[in-house]
This record gives structure tokens, sequence and C-alpha cells, in this order.
């Protein structure tokens, strides 16, 4: 008698709600050859400091091997720790080491928070449009999502309000400064909105910012978790991808003092970050202004963003619009109605230029017209022809699709 084998049981119904196709055929088209990505937000990698980054590898490695090899804590490396708080401090975010968490970049931090503070049927708040992979963590918890209502100015704050009445979210995530994917920032007046906001209705704000140090005009605002009512409320989200090295995977979550259950949830997925890359960040961080090496990168972005804001007015159907951010990495694009961006993407790959489609960043109904540019992985002269290739895949397809 011949036995049938049972097929196994397929993935929890958590991870199909999560599960983005578009995302692969995006990253897969934009990695296409003879294509102008300006798809993912991914640094230059001529700007890393690739000679000073191995120096501090094998200044580690040679000073006391056995500890850069070995197991570590949780929380992460003393020195690392107190490198941040200090920085956090400087930047109007009064901060002691023992409330950081190191993190494998700052989409586990993310995860954290997630695993640590949802339970399915939860709801959180969120800006519209919003970070598509913090979108994706919440779905896996099981969470409900609500979008605020936002324009270019940012999320209606008396929207948020009614919301959070009616809704009773457990938390509210916002990227404050040059938010990914729209570029656009909280006002002063905005953040101490939210903080009280918060403060009202009991909810967590999770402020999360891995751009704020590419900033290329005006000056920085305070940090949300720095206005009244959101000192005990609100979880702290960062990382050195961006100015760094995103390859070391060193992201950080700051919580409220006291807090214990995020370092329990860190520690059951991994026990640690790296001890060898942390203590490595640690040593180059030492020994290298880091203000030095992010002048050289806001010179070079800022001089990106500059060239795409030059580019796209010559090249976009007239009614188009986008942002003009103070700093960041993306531009948001808006074409006239009736364009598809997810249908005009293979068209603009064939025509030697990728970006992100806007629709997988709502959580509620989408904007068919929207699209994401990033500005910082090509040089100017390259970015003028990629938006021009855009552009005249938008004139010759846009409105046949």
């Amino acid at each position: 008698m011949t036995s049938v084998a049972t097929p196994p049981r397929r993935p929890s119904a958590r991870v199909d709600a999560v599960a983005d196709p578009a995302v692969d055929r995006i990253l897969a088209l934009a990695a296409a050859e003879d294509v102008l990505s300006f798809a993912g937000g991914v640094p230059d990698a001529g700007l890393f400091d690739a000679a000073g980054i191995r120096t501090a590898f094998d200044e580690v490695l040679a000073a006391d091997p056995r500890r850069a090899l070995q197991y570590s804590t949780t929380a992460g490396d003393p020195a690392l720790r107190d490198f941040l708080a200090r920085r956090l401090t400087d930047r109007a975010l009064p901060t002691d080491a023992d409330q950081l968490l190191i993190t494998n970049g700052a989409q586990q931090a993310l995860q954290v928070v997630a695993t640590t503070l949802l339970e399915p049927g939860d709801v959180v708040l969120v800006e519209e449009p919003c970070y598509l992979a913090a979108l994706q963590c919440f779905r896996l918890a099981g969470a409900r999502i609500v979008p605020v209502p936002s324009d270019d100015s940012g999320p209606d704050l008396a929207a948020l309000h009614d919301l959070a009445a009616q809704e009773q979210p457990k938390l509210c995530y916002v990227v404050p400064d040059f938010q990914n994917p729209t570029g656009r920032s909280l006002t002063r007046e905005q953040r101490g909105a939210l903080a009280a906001a918060a403060a009202r209705w009991g909810f967590w704000i999770v402020e999360d910012n891995p751009y704020g140090d590419l900033r290329y005009r005006g000056e920085s605002e305070p940090p949300v978790a720095a206005f009244p009512g959101a000192e005990d409320r609100t979880l702290s989200v960062g990382s050195l991808s961006k100015v760094l090295a995103p390859g070391m995977r060193l992201g950080w979550l700051r919580t409220p003092p006291g807090e214990k259950a995020f370092a329990t949830v860190k520690q059951i997925a991994d026990l640690h970050t790296s001890t060898l890359v942390q203590a490595a960040a640690a040593r180059y961080l030492a020994d290298h202004p880091l203000e030095a090496h992010l002048s050289r990168v806001r010179a070079a972005y800022g001089a990106r963003r500059d060239a795409m804001l030059r580019a796209l007015p010559g090249a976009l159907p007239e009614g188009s619009a986008w942002t003009d951010p103070d700093g960041g990495m993306f531009v948001w694009v808006r074409l006239p109605d009736g364009h598809d961006t997810t249908a005009l993407l293979p068209h603009a790959v064939a025509s030697g230029v990728a970006y992100v489609p806007g629709a997988p960043f709502f959580a509620g109904k989408p904007d068919p017209t929207t699209l994401r540019l990033s500005f910082v992985t090509h040089e100017p002269r390259a970015i003028a022809e990629g938006v021009h290739r855009l552009g005249s895949a938008v004139h010759a397809f846009g409105r046949d699709l």
C-alpha cells in the first residue's frame, strides 16, 4: 500500500497579509542593467569611509579579540550606547545610555516595538502615505492600521484627535524629519500637538528618525519625545545606516526610563546585535569626528536633491506636483489625474529609469498618480538623465495605460 504524503501546513495568515509581491517586482526591475534607479533609498557607497571602518575592525580585533568575538549583553555595547546617548542629549533629547537598546538596524527596532506593544486588533495611527516596511511590521502583529488624513504640510492634527477619541489607538507612528516616502517634516507646532494628543488619549508615539542627520537647509526642530506630554510615552528609533554604512545593520531604540519589556523581546529574537560590529562602530565613532563625515555626505546629497528638483519641471507634464524636502533622501511626485504609476513602471524601466509607485505606501485608498524618487544614489548628471528618461516615459505611455 502506497502512502500519500500530507502537504506541509501553509504559513500563518499574518504572513499572507504582509506579503507584497509588487515590492519584489519593483526591486527586480530596479536592478536591471542600464537602468538609472531612483527606486531604493540606497546611500551612495562611494561616500562610505571604507578605510576608516576597516581600520576600526582591525583595531578591535587586535586589542581584545576574545571580547569582540564573544556573546554579549542584549542592551548593546556600552561605549556605543554612551556615544549615542551623548549625541541625543546634545540634540535636545536628554538620554541616559540605559535607555538605549542596540538593534539590527532601525527595522528591527520597529519589529521589537510592534511585538512588544501590539495585540491582534489593536489600532495603530499612521501618516498617509506611510513608510511601507512600518506598515508591514504592524500588519504582521495583527494591528488594524488607521491612516490620519495628511497633505503636503503633514498630518491633520484635528483629525488625529478625532480618530484617537473614536479608535482608542495603542500607538501612533510618525517619521518627523524628511519622511519616507514624501520628504516632508513635522513643524514644531505639529510635534507639540502630537505630544499633547498622546498625553490626552493615552497612546504611545513611535518616532522613527533615520534621516534627521541629512538636513541640507534650515534649522532642526526638537524631537517629539522632547515635548511636554511625550516624555513617558515616546519610543525613538534611530539608525547609523544612512550616515555610516547600512551593511553594518546598526540601529537603536530609545525608551522611557525603566522600560525593560523591549529588551526582553529583542533577546528572544536574536540574543543581541553583533558584538564585533558594535565594537567596531564604537571605535570608529571615537576616532573619527562624525560631523566631518556628515558634512561630506550632506554636501553631496544636497547637490543631488537640487539636481533632481531642477530637472523635474522640464520633464513632467503640466499639472504635476512634487515635494521640496529640506533633507533626507526622497522626492514625492504626483502626476496629473489619469496617470497610473504602477502600470507605467515597466514602460519607465524599458526607457531606462526606475522608481517606486506610490500605492504600496498607503494604508487607506491609494493615490495611483503618485511615485517616490530617491535622489541620493546617483551623481547630478545621472539624475538629470534619469529624470529626462522618466519624463519621456510619462509622455509616451502615461495616458495610454
